[in-house]
């Protein structure tokens, strides 16, 4: 196995910079692993492929204002700086850039406006240094409402007047620095006619960290350790999930995420999955036995992502790159503003 073998051309145009009016029209390809059929739809008519009694799990987590800038206070360079992870005690891991001048002991002047000469910002301390240039950072928390700013993806170019766009719409415990893309196209009507049909919906939380930013650099993508990320199952949500893994039902995540988490929590329970609270670092690549998962709904990623990779893991890479083919061919919008896929 290689990352080139997740590899695939995609032309710029078709990275979607802006999300569209409706959430819910994004075109919707339709992946039967079965017996390889590609279909197309839209994504509010998702329920005619859905039946009653399937589950659909979604990530609840909220994307927090993660991106700030700043003057270092003994040479006023002006710094840029993305918040990854709460380790507690006000330190948060997080990328500085320019980070090759960052060291133990700086200070860094947070502002609104880095271009203007006023000292008007909060101080934030550089608590140590860890591994891929991650930087420990003492933030204070009231820098987070009034200087942060939600980050968006690097592709995506075009500024968003509209923040909550980069939001679900069930969004609900802050802690993620990208959004989970897939469940953008779901709104609150669609979710009414999904339990109107009988089909359940749950929602757990993994907080969405480093590894949407960073591409696998390995030849060989076992090499490559994945970033671990904060997860919860509540004992409600494991329970029915128990049940429906009991009566055969489908579980169907909304989001690789979702995967991830579900996958976890199954490997170290077992049998039947239980009330989950920690860390995640489970990496799927093909070859993974899904304990738990029936179903995908998910967005089209990046090249030689570990996105990707799942992904392919789940469905067959073969399949996986020909559905990629046909959806630029027909010209689907790719990434985190783009189309999704329904995997069965």
């Amino acid at each position: 196995m290689k990352t080139s073998d997740f590899n695939y051309h995609l032309p710029q145009g078709f990275i979607a910079q802006r999300p569209l009016e409706h959430r819910d029209k994004s075109r919707l390809m339709l992946v039967k692993r079965s017996d390889g059929s590609i279909k197309h739809t839209i994504l509010s008519d998702i329920t005619g492929y859905l039946a009653e009694g399937d589950v659909l799990v979604f990530n609840d987590s909220r994307v927090i204002p993660a991106r700030f800038y700043g003057r270092k206070v003994d040479t006023g360079g002006r710094v840029e700086i993305l918040l990854l992870r709460h380790s507690g005690n006000g330190v948060w891991e997080a990328l500085v850039k320019p980070g090759r001048r960052i060291n133990t002991g700086d200070r860094i002047e947070i502002v609104k406006d880095p271009t203007m000469d006023n000292h008007s910002g909060v101080l934030a301390e550089v608590k140590g240094l860890g591994p891929g240039g991650i930087k420990l950072l003492g933030f204070p928390d009231e820098a987070m409402l009034d200087l942060g700013s939600v980050p968006l993806p690097p592709y995506i170019k075009a500024p968003l007047s509209e923040p909550e766009r980069y939001q679900t719409v069930y969004a609900d415990e802050a802690g993620s620095v990208a959004a989970p893309t897939a469940g953008l196209h779901f709104t609150n009507e669609l979710l009414d006619r999904l339990r109107g049909r009988g089909i359940e919906c749950l929602f757990v939380t993994l907080h969405i960290g480093l590894d949407t930013f960073r591409p696998v650099s390995e030849d060989d993508p076992r090499k490559h350790t994945i970033y671990r990320e904060y997860g919860r199952i509540d004992k409600k949500v494991a329970d029915r999930l128990s049940i429906a893994r009991e009566e055969g039902r489908r579980i169907i995540c909304v989001g690789t995420t979702a995967v991830r988490l579900l996958e976890h929590a199954a490997k170290i329970s077992g049998e039947a999955i239980k009330p989950f609270r920690g860390w995640v670092d489970l990496f799927i690549l093909p070859g993974h036995c899904f304990r738990m998962v029936d179903g995908l709904v998910t967005n089209f990623h990046l090249p030689r992502s570990t996105l990707l990779m799942l992904v392919s893991a789940f469905t067959g890479r073969e399949l996986t790159l020909r559905a990629y083919g046909e959806a630029i061919e027909k010209g689907y919008r790719f990434y985190s503003f783009g189309d999704a896929m329904l995997i069965l």
